[in-house]
């Protein structure tokens, strides 16, 4: 933030300077059409006894977003202003780099939905990204309504469900806690301001992450053959990136989310040398496919989880996915050997209670 400052620190010129840098900067940051999605409950259309979201539109779904970062706001304030620091922010920023890059839209192309010639703020059935984003949006968002994150409400919460494939999703806190009680536990994680810790409010969002895409990840259709590997190993990375208690807080979400592709891979797209793609995204993407096949499962994510269950450890995670952007080195058998400095092969290493994450 810095860097916006070059005027005298203090003169009025540096400050008006400083709050119109920070004001462009942030309309850069922030997923698209931030500014104009509901900010509150209220904001939704209400029929009857019941609060009305379309969660096949961009806008609304993003939307749940916003009301969600707007209501847990109050736990974040101790670690910076503006609700920065804020974790729910990578959820946001994620949904909106799928809007961006046109993953919302139908890859099969049978219709219109999410182009900018058809209707561009349809989120397409047909999208295997929207289907999973659905349980990383919806069921955290009814989550939070399950847990009186918004207080008590006069009305009821009722998402509208697509024209095909109703029974892949529910619509209400109701319906989610008949359907799939684990997942909605999962998200559902009573808290206080005063017993709030950062630390484990990332443990348990990942934790509810990974539970999440494990649900949707066999709803990988319609999509290319690069772009369903690159979302595969996408899914499966994040079982590592959550093992390091990664922060999501807006700042770190969108220097990371830099380096992710930023449109559909096709048939014809060989990585690492996509001409539209920037070196360092040819790069990460190279690092990422062809590792994360050899990563999945196993053994390996086994000695992952027990390097990262002391907060030296994961601090060393996190460093390594920093390493990953500057030098796509990510080696987590390395991690073990700084960490435990000890035999990888030991009975004890490998014991169920040892890799638990719970």
């Amino acid at each position: 933030m810095s860097i916006l400052i070059s005027p005298t620190p203090g003169s009025q010129t540096s400050t008006m300077w400083t709050c119109c840098g920070i004001h462009a900067l942030l309309e850069d940051v922030y997923p698209p059409l931030w500014d104009s999605v509901p900010e509150n409950l209220l904001d939704f259309p209400v029929e009857g006894d019941k609060i009305v979201i379309n969660a096949w539109n961009y806008r609304e779904r993003l939307g749940a977003y916003k009301t969600l970062l707007n209501a847990s706001a109050k736990y974040f304030s101790p670690f910076g202003s503006q609700n920065f620091a804020n974790i729910l922010w990578g959820l946001a920023l994620q949904h909106g780099w799928q809007f961006h890059t046109g993953r919302l839209a139908d890859p099969s192309s049978v219709t219109s939905c999410g182009y900018q010639a058809g209707d561009l703020l349809c989120i397409s059935i047909r999208s295997w990204w929207a289907c999973m984003n659905y349980y990383l949006s919806m069921i955290p968002f009814l989550g939070a309504v399950e847990a009186g994150l918004f207080g008590e409400l006069p009305y009821e919460i009722e998402i509208i469900p697509p024209e095909e494939l109703r029974e892949d999703f529910c619509y209400s806190v109701a319906d989610c806690r008949s359907r799939i009680p684990k997942l909605m536990d999962e998200w559902k994680i009573p808290t206080t301001e005063s017993s709030f810790s950062l630390d484990d409010a990332l443990h348990h969002m990942w934790k509810a992450h990974v539970a999440s895409i494990a649900h949707a990840l066999p709803k990988l259709i319609y999509l290319s053959d690069p772009e369903a590997n690159f979302g595969e190993d996408w899914a499966n990375g994040v079982d590592f990136i959550a093992a390091t208690h990664f922060s999501t807080d807006l700042w770190n979400t969108h220097h990371f989310q830099a380096f992710l592709p930023q449109r559909m891979l096709v048939e014809g797209d060989v990585i690492p040398f996509i001409h539209d793609f920037s070196p360092q995204q040819n790069k990460v993407l190279f690092s990422l496919m062809s590792r994360c096949v050899s990563f999945q499962g196993g053994l390996l994510l086994k000695l992952w989880r027990k390097a990262m269950s002391t907060e030296a450890g994961r601090e060393l995670g996190r460093k390594m996915i920093e390493d990953l952007v500057a030098s796509q080195e990510f080696n987590p058998m390395e991690i073990y050997d700084d960490v435990k400095g000890g035999d990888l092969a030991a009975p004890s290493f490998l014991t169920k209670n040892s890799i638990s994450i719970d």
